[in-house]
């Protein structure tokens, strides 16, 4: 950034912990302030030299001052242009951004454009602190490995997805020609993640599903659609009037709040409908899930404690995602077609691949429908059966 430097601005200039800070002179061309992340102010000189930018290092504020650097800058540039100066030692090429300046680029630039989860990925890449301040075309495999072992102490799985997010943003980087190649291509997880394979059975969604009634809304409606449906948390928590169209019986989740950037249709079954009809509308609102009409629902871990609650003292753990898996184990029993089940759940899956999945635009709706109306009906089942075994216990019990 420019701007008329003074000895007041560099005496109160604050060091930014996640980035180093330039600040050129507006009086004298080429005079940048360097302040590092730990709050060294140091003079540099940038200057173009045979065709390429350098900079050459004046020296540490406080032992020159403004008015000494300035002098200093001026007789270089002098000798420069009466032919006088000489290559140096302490000129250097002018390093690239670091780490710690180019993930807000990236944030902006890339994330915010193809990730509805961006900030959760500014978020993971923030933890590599250690590497903030390093040009990026200074950070090696060994670093990126070091950083990850100090995240992994205390959250191994973040330290996964953190790696995963660097090496998109690496490879972003190559893509724009900062750096030539990354170096952390072919970097494994350094932690072992075992694959879920909770699945909730018949009893456990009863009891889920009493204790959705309870709850009413919004928290009751939401985790009944969740049921229904088997899309993701979010996806559900954020819905809005705008993407249903009940006459059609059709839910149409737009490209920009999936998970995956693909625009998803879900059809709504007589059982979905029948929840979105007790549920509350708020005047000039369109979320379905909200407490205020300003914001989608929030508080699910909240929520889940009181669900955990309700259930029965002996229920192995779960999560909300589990859900998911619940509903595509129960289909494949109900017969389902696995591409179905897939496209459901709009998942990018591997059973249509290559050449076939591009030009594959068959979006199953009828098969979706038909899926959907099947797990319904087995959910109903499920209530029924359990009600009949109340009422034959209640009526057990009142002739003994």
């Amino acid at each position: 950034m420019k701007r008329k430097l003074t000895a007041k601005f560099i005496e109160n200039q604050k060091p930014d912990p996640a980035k180093r800070l330039d600040f050129r002179d507006e009086l004298m061309p080429g005079l940048v302030l360097r302040v590092s992340t730990s709050g060294t102010k140091t003079f540099c000189l940038h200057k173009r030299l045979n065709g390429k930018m350098r900079r050459l290092t004046i020296g540490r504020y406080g032992v020159f001052s403004l008015s000494e650097a300035r002098e200093r800058v001026r007789q270089i540039l002098y000798e420069v242009e009466t032919g006088r100066f000489e290559d140096r030692s302490e000129i250097e090429a002018l390093s690239k951004p670091t780490l710690g300046e180019l993930i807000p680029e990236y944030i902006e630039k890339h994330a915010k454009v193809h990730n509805r989860d961006w900030r959760n990925k500014a978020r993971l890449l923030g933890k590599f602190t250690t590497l903030h301040s390093k040009p990026i075309d200074q950070i090696h495999r060994k670093d990126v490995v070091r950083a990850c072992d100090s995240i992994q102490v205390t959250a191994p799985v973040s330290a996964n997805r953190a790696l995963a997010h660097l090496k998109h943003l690496l490879g972003w980087c190559v893509n724009r020609g900062l750096i030539d190649s990354s170096p952390i291509v072919g970097l494994k997880p350094l932690t072992k993640e075992n694959s879920r394979e909770r699945v909730l059975s018949d009893d456990e969604l009863q009891a889920l599903w009493a204790a959705c009634d309870a709850e009413g809304y919004p928290f009751g409606h939401c985790m009944k659609l969740l049921i229904l449906s088997g899309q993701r948390r979010t996806e559900v928590a954020e819905m809005r009037w705008s993407e249903l169209d009940i006459e059609k019986r059709l839910w149409t989740l737009p490209s920009q709040r999936a998970k995956n950037g693909r625009q998803h249709t879900v059809p709504i079954t007589d059982e979905m409908l029948a929840v979105l009809r007790g549920v509350p509308r708020f005047l000039g609102s369109d979320f379905v899930f909200t407490t205020t009409g300003k914001s989608p629902v929030s508080g699910f871990g909240r929520l889940k404690d009181r669900l955990d609650k309700a259930l029965p003292a002996d229920t192995a753990p779960w999560i909300i995602h589990d859900l998911r898996r619940t509903m595509s184990t129960n289909m494949a029993m109900l017969g389902v077609p696995q591409p179905v089940t897939e496209a459901l759940l709009n998942h990018k899956t591997g059973v249509v691949s290559g050449v076939a999945a591009i030009y594959n635009v068959y979006s199953y709706a009828d098969e979706k429908r038909e899926a959907l109306g099947k797990w319904a009906d087995h959910l109903k089942a499920m209530r029924r059966n359990h009600s009949e075994q109340t009422a034959e216990m209640k009526s057990a019990t009142f002739s003994a």
